[in-house]
């Protein structure tokens, strides 16, 4: 399998793209593309090589340009630039396990909101998340292998919405972020490549 990446690039008015492909490890590489004992980070920093060769600096400024942070899982069936037709620049990403709005999520959320300047929130979960299908006693699991419990909530769930509802409140009533009036959630349906906002009552 071939995983190509569009990289979007502004320059004035205009967008120009530039592809960069990447071999999965699920895939035969291709002829002179890595050596047959490669690692997964080798084939990561040939792609890169290929990439730098014929990049150029956009002259972006850090601020994103729609003013907008999208929370959202980190599965990797989830194209949030394609999904969303965002361009390089236009958003911050914060991804995380299940897409859920931790503390570290309200610190990214934080700075990009009083230093750079975004103002709206978007939060996306999705359907047939790996956390639907685990649970708390996963941390009591890690302290009887390793003899430390973890000092974060695994943030399991069995209801998407109620957990997107959830993370709603929690950015609601941050007192660290200034711009709390334009959060929305939603769950992306992994089969059909749709959105569906989620009511926040």
């Amino acid at each position: 399998m071939t995983l190509f990446f569009p990289s979007h690039r502004r320059t004035g008015s205009a967008v120009t793209s530039n592809v960069m492909v990447m071999t999965t490890s699920a895939s035969v590489p291709t002829e002179g593309a890595i050596t047959p004992d490669g690692t997964v980070t080798d084939r990561l920093v040939d792609a890169n090589k290929r990439y730098a060769a014929a990049f150029t600096d956009p002259g972006m400024d850090a601020r994103p340009v729609l003013h907008v942070a999208v929370v959202a899982c980190m599965d990797a069936r989830l194209d949030l630039h394609a999904a969303l037709g965002l361009e390089l620049g236009d958003c911050h990403t914060i991804r995380n396990a299940g897409g859920v709005v931790t503390d570290d999520v309200i610190r990214s959320l934080t700075i990009s909101q009083r230093k750079l300047g975004t103002r709206s929130i978007v939060l996306i979960h999705h359907t047939g998340c790996g956390l639907e299908a685990i649970t708390e006693d996963f941390r009591n699991e890690l302290e009887m292998e390793v003899g430390q419990r973890p000092a974060w909530a695994v943030e399991a769930f069995r209801d998407v919405d109620q957990d997107v509802r959830q993370s709603m409140q929690r950015v609601r009533t941050s007192p660290f972020l200034l711009h709390s009036d334009d959060v929305r959630g939603f769950v992306f349906d992994v089969k059909t490549g749709l959105l569906r906002e989620v009511d926040p009552a």
